[in-house]
């Protein structure tokens, strides 16, 4: 079993910046990949980023790619996303999600998922 915790949520004019937290706990997640999704209201939960905990390798979509940098602290068993740039479409429920080994793009490949943390982003 693996717990995560999100945080870093909040509130923030468009063009403003934040970073995510996501926390791990109880079961190894060495070898792991960790991902980042999101979902606003009436919308299908969306991939955001995501990056294997042991090579560090990443992946994010063409639509967020420039702006939003995911990385980790093995120390602190604990991912990060870094938004820069924010606009108002980012306003979303931001999960943190873990399965085994390999990076996977559609939600229903993950078996672990933390509470979320609110993003809003104001133009």
């Amino acid at each position: 079993q693996v717990q995560l915790v999100e945080s870093g949520g909040g509130l923030v004019q468009a063009g403003g910046s934040l970073r995510l937290s996501c926390t791990a706990s109880g079961r190894t997640v060495s070898t792991y990949a960790l991902a980042w999704f999101r979902q606003a209201p009436g919308k299908e939960r969306q991939f955001v980023a995501a990056i294997t905990w042991s090579g560090g390798t990443t992946y994010s979509p063409e639509s967020v790619k420039d702006r939003f940098i995911i990385s980790r602290d093995n120390a602190k068993n604990t991912i990060y996303l870094q938004m820069n740039s924010l606009k108002p479409e980012d306003t979303a429920v931001y999960y943190c999600a873990a399965r085994p080994l390999t990076i996977a793009t559609m939600s229903l490949e993950y078996d672990y998922w933390g509470q979320g943390t609110q993003v809003t982003v104001s133009s």
